[in-house]
């Protein structure tokens, strides 16, 4: 019996060896195959857009082949649930935004996933402000003037949002200015731009590519931009902290993240990589040309970014008593 025991024992350390022999392999050979990445949004918008951007030159920089899923529904939720479930092993990368991300986790109790839990963040691949816009006509010049006029026609104020994103953004001005504002469901943040232009809505805050073209063209006017810092394509707009509401400072961005658990040695070669890409000047001046801010946090710094989004958005939805399904 002892014996046998013995052999047992012995048994057990030379497959326990061969495992972690493997396991050391892997990450060695790290990648041996078409590493997966996953856009929770159509071909064609912003999120597919920089990921076919930046990967291109990761590809052409490794040799390693990216294989671009998009796997759309649910505001991106889909991929980042489909993401979470995949094995730790580096081929499969989200690329998620604020929207599936940060602000998911802050407004569904019950998502399946938690944003910088059950995912470690790489690099951010940009960020970028929203653009608070009126009709061109309208009498306020600034967001001061909107304020005041706001709550001089309550029964005239009202706002197009297409998403959760715009809705907290634009409800977090309202708590911060006491401004009265009645939120009005759009498909798009195209729709929502159009309805400003159309008069059926005093204002929108959305992400740039749809109302900078219509604020160039003298459809509407932009008042702000959020955050501290002013867009390059609007270079005379103001900031919300020079307009004098420095706390609406929503910003998007947009990152690549791996499932949680997956080996320090890939996190690192994938997060090193994918930042040589992010840094050559032709993917920075395509991101720029996208009206967004190339690059960002990575890794630990971050994940403190999506933490602190995460704080900031729930307090945001329960002192604005905002549901969403």
């Amino acid at each position: 019996m002892k014996r046998i025991r013995n052999g047992l024992i012995c048994a057990l350390v030379l497959v326990n060896a061969a495992l972690l022999v493997g396991h050391a392999q892997a990450q060695t050979d790290y990648p041996n195959r078409p590493i997966h990445f996953i856009v929770g949004f159509a071909a064609g918008g912003g999120n597919d857009l920089f990921a076919r951007l930046v990967l291109q030159k990761f590809q052409e920089n490794t040799g390693i082949t990216a294989v671009i899923e998009n796997k759309v529904g649910a505001g991106g939720r889909i991929a980042a649930e489909f993401a979470a479930r995949q094995p730790a092993d580096g081929y499969t990368v989200l690329v998620g935004a604020t929207g599936q991300m940060s602000i998911a986790t802050a407004i569904f109790p019950d998502l399946s996933y938690h944003a910088s839990n059950s995912f470690i963040p790489l690099n951010m691949i940009a960020s970028f402000p929203l653009v608070l816009v009126v009709p061109a006509d309208h009498p306020a010049k600034n967001v001061k003037e909107l304020v005041a006029w706001a709550k001089a026609n309550p029964d005239k104020s009202n706002y197009g949002t297409s998403s959760p994103a715009f809705t907290i953004a634009s409800e977090l001005l309202k708590l911060k200015t006491g401004m009265p504002a009645v939120a009005i469901p759009y498909k798009s943040s195209n729709e929502s731009n159009l309805s400003v232009v159309a008069g059926q809505c005093l204002f929108t805050i959305s992400d740039g590519p749809p109302a900078i073209p219509l604020v160039q063209g003298g459809k509407t006017r932009a008042l702000a931009v959020t955050g501290s810092e002013r867009a390059p394509e609007l270079p005379d707009v103001p900031s919300m902290a020079e307009a004098g509401f420095p706390d609406v400072d929503t910003q998007l961005w947009s990152g690549f993240f791996v499932p949680a658990g997956t080996p320090a040695a890939i996190v690192t070669k994938l997060t090193t990589e994918l930042g040589k890409a992010l840094a050559d000047p032709s993917v920075q001046e395509g991101l720029k040309k996208m009206a967004v801010t190339p690059g960002g946090p990575t890794g630990d710094a971050f994940k403190a970014r999506i933490d602190a989004d995460i704080k900031t958005f729930a307090e945001v939805v329960k002192a604005a008593n905002l549901t969403f399904k």
